[in-house]
């Protein structure tokens, strides 16, 4: 009986001791170079994707964001930048996508315009209750020091508004 068992592993242990080959000039299975499906899984009958990238619509993506020379903290009068109180009605502080103000926050929508020192866009805004949209522009002096933002879209008077950078 110890022969006849010793005979029926010995394939298998065989079959485990051989390695993959190692050719690498083999070309890819077609599984290899199919786009993954959505679900997941493996395309069967979806060509490979070629080496020329499509453009995509990125229509209303702010792809850059808000400049970086704008980001920040900017005041109207000298204490929006110093109160300690919560009280700087006249604070603007700028991130890439936002807008916070005293009492409203406006999200980047589209980009019409953008340099590395004025963006246009379409910002969406909340506060107190309420949304509406604006088309703003913000645009930074050429010593970097002073913003002046406008807005237009809205009943209110739309600037100019100027701004002077807080340092520290």
């Amino acid at each position: 009986m110890r022969p006849t068992l010793l005979l029926a592993a010995l394939p298998l242990a065989l079959a485990a001791c051989q390695q993959a080959p190692t050719d690498t000039t083999a070309e890819p299975t077609a599984a290899e170079t199919l786009p993954a499906e959505p679900d997941g899984g493996i395309g069967t009958s979806t060509p490979a994707a070629s080496a020329t990238p499509t453009p995509t619509d990125t229509s209303g993506i702010p792809e850059f964001g808000i400049p970086v020379a704008l980001q920040g903290n900017w005041g109207m009068v000298p204490a929006d930048c110093t109160s300690t109180r919560g009280d700087a009605k006249g604070l603007l502080r700028i991130s890439a996508t936002t807008l916070t103000f005293y009492e409203s926050v406006g999200k980047l929508g589209t980009i019409k315009d953008r340099t590395d020192k004025s963006i246009r866009a379409d910002f969406a805004f909340s506060g107190e209750g309420m949304t509406w949209s604006r088309d703003e522009t913000l645009a930074l002096s050429n010593d970097d020091k002073q913003l002046t933002r406008t807005e237009r879209g809205g009943d209110e008077p739309g600037g100019p508004f100027i701004y002077k950078k807080c340092v520290g």
